[in-house]
């Protein structure tokens, strides 16, 4: 039974290729994802995970534990806080902070870390949970 302050967590490191995998199914070719020197011209100096690749694991996070399999987005709102660059291992993590009463609707916070501790990310999601 899903019960609010409950959490659950799932950690990746960031990959060239987990970018450019991301690329070709999304679309999102963007230079700043792709390409070193167009990435070394910019205000971050090297190249970018996209942020919906990083606000996928909170979509693992809630799919895969907590609330879990049969989970069903309502929605999700998201902050982008700071960059997540190539190498970094992001820890995605969901809060439950509210249940409706008599519906099984979750409201979660969603948090995504780098391995500094750097909030990357951070949200709300709605569900209906299983």
């Amino acid at each position: 039974m899903i019960k609010v302050g409950d959490n659950a967590s799932l950690t990746k490191t960031f990959s060239d290729q987990d970018v450019r995998s991301f690329a070709e199914i999304s679309g999102d070719k963007n230079p700043v994802h792709l390409d070193d020197e167009f990435a070394a011209q910019t205000q971050f100096k090297k190249r970018l995970v996209h942020g919906i690749l990083t606000a996928g694991l909170i979509s693992a996070v809630l799919g895969t534990e907590l609330p879990g399999p049969g989970s069903i987005y309502i929605s999700q709102s998201i902050n982008f806080r700071a960059p997540v660059f190539i190498g970094d291992t992001i820890t995605a993590t969901a809060t439950v902070v509210k249940m409706r009463e008599g519906k099984p609707i979750v409201t979660l916070e969603t948090v995504c870390k780098n391995q500094d501790e750097v909030v990357v990310l951070k949200g709300e999601a709605v569900l209906l949970a299983p």
